[in-house]
């Protein structure tokens, strides 16, 4: 009599007689239900109906029947082997759930949860400092403009009008970067001021924009650094004049350092790309190891500013005499030191978690006019 075998990794019974289908169903479902994974389940899968399986070698007998016995135990086995393959189908199913089930539940996030009381990072001051100083200027109407760190030495000083042997084209004062192959020379930049030049080549007026960002110098004290952050300020159109500058800052000031209040004086000053050149002052008092800004006998230097002069406007390709307008500019290292507090412009620098855990703002705090510049 035929003999039916499964291997003996499924723990299946070696062989019994071919009749005893019921037998063989049994021994099959109950090691698919015994398969704790796919792998398991796989290796039952081909030990029964792979290509030397039982319920293969059972089909492989119908070869030597007659053709009664054939159309009798054909319909039994053909049965079996599509019971067996939907048993496999439904615990496959099955696992899969489960290996889903798992999976999310390791994963799960439950958005629901409030937010640590603590976060683990923090915004650092100057990037705070630089999206207040944005807010201000957006609600003043100024764009925002952007340039290059390393730049065109004619964009950094020939455009603004510096001469060649003035003392801030020296190597003592500025990062030159090696020679080019036509012989020109690129800087870091030492201001902001090429963004304006740029900006003035291809825009025609009106202009209204600031340009914060990075510049270089080579200066490193308690109060001045070789890479430090400053906005400037650009209004080109046909009408403007001191005043408006004058106005300008008074409300970039009141809302900075949030006061009601504030009182400037201008005092002469020189810079080669205004003409006249402006440094303002702005009222403070000093006492109680503070500084509190629109009251007391003292002033701290603010910001130095300027009508545009008219070379700069003519070497941008602005006419001079229909065009006026005025530039200003401001450290936000310093204004970040003024309005916070911090001591040493170096400590911005030194990425010390403990000074970025007392100084740093959380994320979520975001710079408005209406919702509060310092949260």
């Amino acid at each position: 009599m035929a003999v039916a075998k499964l291997r003996d990794s499924t723990g299946f019974e070696t062989g019994f007689p071919m009749s005893d289908i019921q037998v063989l169903e049994r021994q099959i479902r109950d090691a698919i239900a015994g398969a704790a994974d796919e792998a398991a389940l796989e290796s039952v899968r081909v030990s029964a109906l792979g290509k030397k399986g039982a319920v293969s070698e059972l089909l492989k007998t119908l070869g030597s029947m007659t053709p009664d016995e054939r159309r009798e135990k054909g319909a039994l086995f053909n049965a079996l082997r599509d019971r067996v393959a939907e048993a496999i189908a439904a615990r496959k199913t099955v696992l899969e759930k489960e290996v889903l089930d798992a999976r999310l539940a390791f994963e799960r996030v439950d958005v629901t949860l409030p937010p640590r009381p603590q976060a683990a990072g923090t915004v650092h001051p100057v990037s705070q400092v630089l999206d207040e100083v944005t807010a201000i200027f957006a609600d003043l109407g100024f764009a925002v403009a952007e340039g290059p760190d390393v730049e065109y030495d004619d964009y950094n000083f020939t455009k603004l009008n510096i001469p060649p042997d003035h003392p801030a084209r020296q190597m003592h004062d500025t990062f030159y970067v090696a020679k080019q192959a036509d012989g020109s020379r690129h800087v870091l930049r030492t201001h902001t001021s090429p963004v304006q030049v740029r900006t003035m080549l291809k825009q025609s007026p009106p202009i209204r924009i600031i340009s914060p960002g990075r510049a270089y110098r080579v200066d490193s004290d308690a109060t001045h650094s070789p890479m430090f952050h400053q906005f400037e300020g650009l209004v080109i159109d046909e009408v403007t004049h001191l005043g408006h500058l004058k106005w300008v800052l008074e409300e970039f000031c009141k809302a900075f350092f949030e006061v009601d209040a504030v009182e400037m004086r201008a005092r002469p000053s020189f810079f080669p790309f205004t003409e006249p050149s402006v440094e303002w002052d702005l009222r403070c008092d000093r006492s109680g190891g503070q500084i509190k800004f629109g009251q007391g006998n003292d002033w701290l230097e603010l910001a130095g500013s300027g009508m545009v002069h008219p070379r700069v406007l003519e070497n941008c390709g602005i006419d001079p005499a229909r065009y006026q307008g005025y530039a200003f500019g401001g450290g936000i290292d310093r204004l970040a030191m003024l309005k916070y507090a911090i001591p040493d412009i170096r400590s911005f620098f030194e990425s010390d978690l403990r000074w970025l855990r007392h100084y740093g703002f959380a994320a979520l705090d975001v710079p408005t006019l209406d919702g509060g510049l310092s949260g």
